[in-house]
């Protein structure tokens, strides 16, 4: 991705990077309902899974930087909050939190950001217990956070578009 491309623009092209990887998922899932559930399958699926939580990370990373200069220093996300929180933007100031959460979760697994989701009943996504999971080294904090279910990656680019034309209006 070029720094010359507007945040609109990134955001266009990690949809359809993500649009991709969540095509393969499918396809790869009614492979295996299909036929038996190879090696080969599990390993291709966990690759589009760990895809598709970069794809995630990075575009919520790219936001935040982007955005940084609408406040002075410190954490982005929870200025955000509050400035959406202040303008009486509740829904947006909670999935930008809700989606800051996840994506902690993504790029450091377990910690405070999951256990605040897992005690979220209202999480905008599956959280899945940490039990049962089998990190792999190039992967550690893949599969807490359920990225292949439908609307993850669209309600994540979605809250992004509307925090950015939030901030570009004030």
């Amino acid at each position: 991705m070029e720094a010359s491309q507007s945040l609109i623009e990134l955001v266009t092209v990690a949809q359809s990077r993500a649009k991709a990887d969540e095509n393969r998922i499918v396809e790869i899932l009614n492979l295996m309902r299909e036929q038996d559930n190879s090696d080969a399958h599990v390993e291709e699926l966990r690759k589009a899974t760990v895809a598709l939580e970069l794809n995630a990370v990075n575009t919520f990373s790219l936001f935040e930087a982007r955005m940084q200069h609408h406040f002075r220093r410190g954490p982005f996300s929870r200025k955000l909050k509050s400035l959406l929180l202040e303008a009486k933007k509740t829904n947006l100031a909670n999935r930008v939190h809700q989606y800051y959460l996840a994506i902690n979760v993504l790029k450091h697994g377990k910690g405070a950001s999951y256990r605040e989701l897992l005690n979220d009943p209202s999480s905008l996504f599956v959280v899945k217990p940490a039990e049962g999971i089998i990190p792999h080294d190039d992967d550690a904090t893949s599969g807490l956070i359920d990225v292949t279910l439908s609307g993850f990656f669209d309600g994540l680019t979605s809250t992004i578009l509307d925090a950015y034309y939030f901030l570009e209006k004030k």
